[in-house]
């Protein structure tokens, strides 16, 4: 009856909530069987060791968050005005950015499905709209022979229009005979008329571009019917530009728009998350130097204030990256050390350029959205927020893997002139002008982190044995989920962790 309910839309159907249940551990679950909650030790600050910590403390674990860091967030990371980013050799810059100004040097976005939006309605953190997308933005493949940057709305125009031409012209002349009906063909017609605004069958279903392309003069008011985009490129050099492929990840389940972001910065999450924990629970520049699993509980050793301390509890939760893991001395097999060591660190970086002037605005109609190109910069990002404001700030480049090795092998300022001429390609002088501030960050040559994320060659032995615990020691964090390098992933294997562990515990 429920489920004719839910048919009926008197009632939520199973697919109106896809998620895994979590239900968190509670104070009355101990109490009801005469038990008191265990002690636990979670490894690491980021938003998986937080998420755990925070989920624990419901029920009154004693949880204690050791965080090499002299911050938590671990890759949930916001660059503000003020802050110092030291790497691994000692280099050290200091962001200049003005108040207000600001740039998420990890996790960016959220999309509107992912556990993360829960996690920040229940800790009370405002949301606002992040432009993932945005028909204003460019799209330049030099690489690829494209002599200036198209927009993408143009650029999609174009892509559909002839995809809609080529698939009109097969179908009218029987080339899907044997896959579609009479009928079939017919409405497959008709959506590809409307789709890629092609002529019909009078006009050889031809694609001539048209008002979707864009405007050389805006509609206006009185004779002013605006002046659509002239020349349209021919079929053969619009796929040779590969301008195409920038589409396919507006489909991707967790690119898709809406989108979102915490208004003032990402770190907002991991902030609320200690809070709610409780600071006196988490101890930051605590670097973990040995874990021991017990017959009874676990121990560890790590470093504060220059000392050696340890730490003992019943239950452990590392949740810093696996190759960082894999450095800690360590009784848990051999089995568990190759496994930490099979996935491989992804380089990621980025850059941000506070301006001045919001020329991006005012001379592109650009606001909010990324820019791709197959440039070393990779991306562009233009801030969602601020709009009509004094200044903002821009995202130079997000890169990977090569690119993002070639910008962290370069100097701060070396990084920043590669990126202005880059960008400068795309947008011209103005990119170089105005610029008040800069930071950019190489994960790979951040310690304790050392990379974006991480590459499971394949999610086979070493996957299935670090989501089970080795003894009295779990493991959690994004590169256990099947969405690393989302935050979204952090919770789902935080929540996946503490329900086995409590579970566990009440067993006894």
């Amino acid at each position: 009856m429920f489920a004719t309910m839910g048919a009926l839309g008197l009632a939520p159907a199973a697919e109106a909530s896809p998620r895994v249940a979590f239900t968190p551990p509670r104070p009355s679950d101990f109490t009801l069987r005469g038990r008191s909650a265990a002690r636990v030790l979670v490894l690491g600050g980021g938003v998986a060791g937080l998420a755990a910590a925070y989920e624990l403390g419901k029920a009154g674990y004693r949880v204690t968050v050791l965080e090499a860091q002299d911050r938590v967030g671990g890759r949930n990371l916001t660059l503000r005005g003020g802050d110092r980013l030291t790497e691994i050799d000692g280099a050290t810059q200091r962001a200049g950015f003005s108040r207000g100004q600001y740039m998420n040097a990890g996790p960016a976005r959220i999309a509107q499905w992912m556990t993360t939006m829960d996690y920040c309605r229940e800790l009370g953190v405002p949301l606002e709209v992040f432009t993932n997308s945005n028909a204003e933005a460019y799209i330049y493949n030099e690489n690829a022979g494209m002599k200036a940057p198209v927009k993408w709305r143009t650029a999609k125009a174009d892509v559909y229009g002839y995809v809609s031409e080529l698939l009109a012209k097969a179908t009218d002349q029987g080339a899907l005979d044997k896959q579609l009906t009479s009928t079939d063909k017919e409405r497959l017609l008709a959506f590809l008329t409307d789709f890629g605004a092609i002529g019909r069958k009078t006009d050889d279903f031809a694609y001539k571009g048209g008002g979707r392309r864009g405007y050389t003069v805006d509609p206006g008011a009185g004779h002013v019917a605006g002046t659509p985009l002239g020349d349209v490129p021919a079929l053969a050099d619009v796929f040779a530009s590969g301008v195409g492929r920038a589409f396919s990840f507006e489909f991707g389940y967790s690119q898709a728009m809406l989108m979102f972001q915490p208004v003032g910065g990402m770190d907002a999450i991991p902030r609320a998350l200690a809070k709610a924990v409780g600071h006196h629970r988490i101890e930051t520049g605590a670097a973990v130097t040995q874990i021991t699993n017990l017959a009874r509980g676990v121990r560890v050793e790590y470093r504060s204030g220059g000392r050696t301390r340890v730490a003992e509890a019943d239950y452990c939760i590392a949740t810093l990256p696996p190759h960082i893991l894999a450095k800690i001395p360590h009784n848990l097999g051999a089995s568990v050390q190759s496994a930490l060591a099979t996935p491989v660190p992804v380089s990621t970086g980025k850059i941000g350029l506070e301006y001045r002037n919001r020329w991006w605005e005012t001379g592109h109609n650009i606001y909010g959205g990324i820019t791709n190109t197959d440039l070393d910069v990779s991306t562009i990002w233009y801030p969602s927020s601020g709009y009509g404001g004094d200044r903002g700030l821009v995202v130079g480049y997000y890169n990977f893997g090569g690119n993002a090795d070639a910008y962290a092998a370069l100097s701060h300022s070396a990084r920043l002139d590669r990126a202005l001429a880059a960008g400068a390609k795309i947008h011209g002088p103005e990119y170089r002008r105005n610029i008040a501030a800069s930071a950019s960050i190489a994960w790979r040559r951040q310690r304790h982190i050392e990379g974006g994320w991480v590459s499971w060659p394949s999610r086979g032995a070493e996957y299935a044995l670090l989501n089970r615990p080795a003894g009295n020691v779990y493991y959690a964090g994004d590169w256990l989920s099947y969405e690393i390098a989302w935050q979204h992933g952090s919770f789902e294997s935080a929540r996946k962790v503490v329900t086995e562990l409590h579970q566990r515990a009440l067993k006894g």
